[in-house]
């Protein structure tokens, strides 16, 4: 019977380089900002469409200016 620090032959893991883990951050960056934008779209489109029902007037971006 092996002892309990006997090798089970298990290899070593290799943990991922400096340039991997930074791929690896702005991979998560870029998806982040996806993410937000998709989300800050469906609201804004769920808020136009509700302002339709409720016959509110329509802006445009530069209504305030004129």
């Amino acid at each position: 019977m092996p002892g309990a620090f006997a090798s089970r032959n298990v290899g070593l893991v290799k943990s991922p380089s400096l340039r991997q883990q930074a791929a690896r951050r702005r991979l998560l960056a870029v998806c982040g900002l996806l993410l937000l934008a998709l989300a800050s779209g469906a609201v804004g489109a769920l808020s136009e469409r509700h302002a339709e029902v409720l016959g509110k007037p329509q802006t445009g971006p530069f209504s305030y200016f004129s």
